[in-house]
């Protein structure tokens, strides 16, 4: 899923830091540019990694003879099926996407940890492009692919939410404005690297073998490590959270509100992204097993078809956003709890779409790879409609 990162930034961490006009590109620092490329090289190398890992665990790892050379394979197995009962391999490389996928979505709280106490944002980016990088390589050992997944996790712990930040960073106070269409680009790079980065990986891994895509993936890490040092001197400095009387007053009754409400839309959107992420768990898989994925004449790589959500979320935002402005000149644009709803319900409404094609399947029939594209840009559309939403509604005025 291509990550949408926050524009909003804490008034502690943001001083006014005027930038110079020769250090400016496009009206913005070029630091951002940096920082743009960096991350659609790095989103490229996770999201084509990301979508060989389920296929490669199923048609490679759980295979006779492979599974028994995996250090530490049996021992994680063992005890996934203690809380779980026995499973299939179709089941338990689910289960390990699963645990991969949202390690990577958690650890970044860690990683925002670390940057803020101790290393700093540039030199934990730093650190977890370095993880990341080598992550990318082992895999292309299979004894070293539990490894590998750890060396991702805490790599994209690390990197993720950081550089994130340092956007925001390069912006003053009385820059909100011009930070907000920072990010909009930023988003625009993320988008980019998870569109081509399933192609590449999968058309890869499918003409020359499972770890010639990893390798891939390792290579454009490493490029985009080379990409954030080429740009070290435009990065904003570090910054460390402001201790001061106010951080620490009471919360006001107000702000338990906002808690609450931000809690119950965090628990809402639970069951909205479990939906989602089944195009890349259990909607790869049914795409192996019964899509007709023949075009010209060549079979399109399972693989692939990942960078449809990175196509489809690049689509749809100006698309939504001219139907935003239409609306909104009309006085008929939905408000933000309205936005949040209709996205869920278009995510739902694509999920139980495609038990139609999934009952064609269970009598054995050859389905057409058009309801997983119909998925894949009804999923696009979901998503752009609600996440951006809940800590916008939340947060839309300070306290």
């Amino acid at each position: 899923m291509p990550t949408q990162p926050t524009g909003r930034i804490s008034d502690a961490m943001v001083v006014t830091s005027p930038v110079r006009p020769r250090d400016t590109l496009w009206g913005h620092p070029k630091g951002l540019a940096y920082l743009a490329f960096a991350e659609a090289w790095e989103r490229f190398s996770f999201y084509g990694m990301s979508a060989l890992l389920l296929l490669y665990m199923l048609q490679h790892i759980l295979t006779p003879g492979v599974a028994e050379s995996v250090l530490g394979f049996s021992g994680l197995r063992a005890g996934i099926e203690g809380l779980t009962g026995p499973l299939s391999n179709q089941a338990f490389a689910s289960q390990m996407f699963s645990l991969y996928t949202g390690l990577v979505y958690f650890t970044p709280i860690f990683g925002g940890l670390l940057a803020d106490r101790w290393l700093g944002q540039r030199r934990t980016v730093l650190l977890g492009a370095v993880l990341m990088a080598i992550g990318h390589f082992l895999m292309a050992f299979e004894g070293s692919f539990l490894f590998a997944i750890v060396f991702l996790i805490a790599g994209t712990g690390c990197l993720k939410g950081n550089i994130s930040v340092q956007v925001g960073f390069l912006y003053g106070a009385d820059q909100g404005a011009q930070r907000t269409r920072a990010f909009a680009i930023f988003s625009a790079a993320i988008n980019v690297g998870a569109l081509l980065g399933p192609l590449l990986c999968g058309v890869l891994a499918q003409l020359y073998g499972w770890h010639v895509g990893f390798g891939a993936a390792g290579v454009l890490m490493l490029i985009a490590l080379a990409t954030y040092l080429g740009g070290w001197q435009h990065l904003p400095a570090d910054r460390r959270r402001q201790r001061d009387v106010s951080a620490h007053a009471p919360l006001s009754g107000d702000d338990w509100r906002r808690v609450a409400a931000l809690l119950f839309l965090g628990a809402i959107s639970i069951p909205a992204c479990a939906a989602y992420f089944q195009e890349m768990n259990a909607g790869l898989l049914f795409i192996d097993a019964s899509v007709n994925r023949t075009l010209f004449g060549w079979a399109v790589p399972t693989a692939s078809f990942n960078a449809l959500d990175g196509l489809f979320c690049i689509l749809a935002v100006p698309v939504l956003i001219a139907l935003w402005r239409w609306q909104a000149r009309r006085g008929g644009e939905a408000g933000e709890m309205a936005k949040l709803a209709i996205g869920y319900c278009i995510i739902a409404g694509a999920n139980l779409m495609m038990m139609v094609p999934a009952g064609w399947a269970d009598r054995g029939e050859s389905v057409g790879a058009i309801w997983p594209v119909l998925l894949y840009g009804l999923n696009a559309v979901g998503f752009t409609f609600y996440w951006p939403t809940p800590a916008r509604a939340v947060l839309a005025r300070r306290a």
